[in-house]
């Protein structure tokens, strides 16, 4: 048969990447529980719709090209529900997907493609970092001559994954992306523990440094922690189910599923009619949106907010929510950085936006002013001015002092609604009638009952809308339905759906 030297060849080759790091490597990983990158290439996409590029990629060190099948990062295209995507997956089983001259040929390849025909990209991390000796001397670190290497334009979707060690370029695409998930047990730190104790001269423990804990709750930079590969892949496939493929059209739409709104008239059960009783808003924000739409993203984190992406009539929105049972909703570093973030990412890929209002204020005291909290606060109403997408805001219970503005009040949104319940003003009145007149409760209550009365003047949802500060005011059992009404008012008809992208050089990992 013609070219059969050359047909066997390709299979020879074909088998060889395939193989990876070999069958005791990918036995140890499933006796482990793990899946290896090809499997996680699988389990992204939808099946049979994956095409590799960089198949036959090997190490440009001539002692390490049989050692290297695909260099180490599986790199390709394929779809999910139907929809173009890139994915580059790291495998651990070759040079523990440490980066090098081909595989970063690779990597920028499909950043490139993505940016250029507005596809996603999924990175699945798990690396060991830089290659050595590959890396080491001028010619190789001080040679890149790629300014641009680490430039975010947010022209389409990032979403990644820490599945195992992330160390290096791993490190810096997760944080770098607009979606990042965690599994359990994976580490993700600028180097290993190994190198940090030799630096340090002391232990240093790999979940101490760079664990789920650390960047779940701390650092801010994992939106979600699950217990699985499998999990972590199925989070990022919902994740863009909310977002478009690229920046230059609205997100999908999906049918609203039967059920959704049902349980309006029990939303008044959800919130005491005290504004010092706690409740989880969480459970407010799923009577409101659609059924089981709710995606959650940093609950770990700033936890007196909640953002999440759901959908109301099928379409994205993104939802800011005071939560009181954390804090009383007092807003502090953690939330601002937080919410931020949030309204970069809603902001870039066309998503309009919904506040949902129940504050007291900002969180006072030394940990928050060591945090840099005014800066914070001033960078979050920096980003109101700058987002684009339509914002609906509805003070449910109470807003107080500068976060009025900060949740949508001041003219920071486009339609402003106060259930008949809500209270606005500068400050607590019971704090306000200490402030102002100096009374003691435990002292003189009839003088701070009369004080408390008179710092109550002019607060109510109705002064509010006397004043047209409120564009509404509604019952509360009609919120889902005020705002998809709002929402359809204020779809950008104009510019299809698309946004200005004014922060679209924001830094991701703030």
């Amino acid at each position: 048969m013609a070219f059969e030297e050359q047909l066997n060849e390709l299979a020879a080759r074909t088998h060889k990447a395939l193989a990876m790091g070999g069958a005791k490597k990918l036995a140890e990983r499933k006796a482990q529980g793990l899946l290896n990158a090809r499997e996680r290439v699988d389990r992204l996409f939808d099946p049979g719709s994956f095409i590799e590029s960089g198949r036959y990629a090997v190490s440009n060190r001539p002692e390490d090209r049989d050692s290297t099948p695909a260099d180490g990062k599986v790199a390709g295209f394929g779809r999910i529900e139907g929809r173009e995507a890139a994915v580059v997956a790291n495998d651990f089983t070759v040079k523990g997907a440490s980066s090098a001259a081909m595989n970063i040929k690779k990597l920028k390849h499909m950043k490139g493609v993505a940016r250029r025909r507005g596809i996603p990209i999924v990175f699945l991390g798990e690396s060991t970092g830089a290659r050595m000796p590959d890396v080491m001397g001028a010619e190789s670190i001080g040679s890149k001559d790629d300014p641009v290497e680490y430039q975010r334009m947010r022209e389409s979707p990032w979403a990644a994954a820490v599945l195992g060690y992330c160390y290096g370029s791993s490190a810096w695409y997760a944080s770098m992306s607009d979606y990042c998930v965690m599994r359990k047990g994976s580490v993700m730190a600028v180097s290993s523990p190994r190198l940090i104790s030799m630096a340090l001269g002391h232990a240093v423990d790999g979940e101490e440094l760079g664990g789920w804990r650390v960047h779940s709750e701390v650092s801010g930079l994992i939106d979600q922690v699950v217990d699985t590969d499998e999990q972590a892949i199925d989070s990022i496939k919902r994740f863009l189910s909310y977002l478009p493929s690229h920046h230059a059209e609205p997100p999908p739409e999906h049918p609203a599923p039967a059920g959704s709104g049902a349980d309006m008239d029990r939303i008044l059960t959800l919130i005491p009619e005290s504004t010092s009783q706690v409740y989880d808003v969480r459970k407010v924000i799923r009577c409101i949106v659609d059924l089981d739409s709710t995606f959650e993203l940093k609950s770990r984190y700033g936890r007196a907010i909640v953002t999440a992406l759901a959908r109301l009539a099928g379409r994205s929105v993104g939802i800011i929510a005071n939560n009181p049972i954390y804090r009383g909703g007092a807003i502090g570093a953690d939330e601002c950085q937080k919410v931020q973030s949030f309204l970069v990412l809603c902001d870039s890929f066309n998503i309009p936006i919904v506040m949902l209002v129940d504050q007291p204020g900002f969180l006072i005291g030394i940990e928050g002013e060591q945090k840099g909290v005014t800066g914070k606060v001033m960078n979050w109403l920096n980003a109101m001015t700058l987002v684009t997408m339509p914002k609906i805001s509805v003070v449910m219970r109470k807003s107080y002092g500068l976060a009025v503005s900060n949740m949508g009040g001041g003219g920071n949104a486009d339609e402003v609604a106060c259930w008949a319940t809500a209270e606005i003003s500068f400050m607590r009145p019971e704090f306000g009638a200490r402030v102002v007149f100096g009374v003691d409760p435990e002292k003189d209550r009839v003088k701070y009952d009369e004080a408390v009365g008179a710092m109550s003047k002019g607060t109510s949802a109705f002064d509010s809308a006397a004043v047209y500060t409120a564009h509404d005011v509604i019952d509360p059992r009609d919120t889902r339905a005020w705002l998809i009404r709002m929402l359809e008012v204020h779809r950008m008809r104009l510019s299809k759906g698309v946004g200005q992208h004014l922060m679209r050089t924001w830094p991701t990992s703030y």
